[in-house]
């Protein structure tokens, strides 16, 4: 079988090799209706956020307790340097 390279089967041949080949490579694959990452996510360079403080507005109750200290006449904790 000699092939053209105008002919039909030969673009069908291609186009049927492309689809192939995209359809193996990819970040993810869906496979039993699980998403799986690819192959290579060891390898990527994802970033990281540690987590933060639960309460985030710690420094704001912690500087009205010490307002409320400084108007009952009390004296609030120095913080160091």
């Amino acid at each position: 079988m000699k092939l053209n390279i105008f002919s039909t089967k030969a673009w069908l041949l291609v186009l049927g090799c492309a689809a192939v080949c995209s359809s193996t490579v990819g970040c993810q694959t869906t496979i039993g209706g699980q998403t799986l990452p690819s192959a290579y996510y060891l390898k990527d360079d994802l970033q990281y956020f540690p987590a933060g403080p639960e309460f985030r507005l710690a420094r704001q109750v912690q500087a009205l307790d010490e307002y409320k200290l400084r108007q009952q006449g009390g004296m609030a904790p120095e913080e160091g340097p």
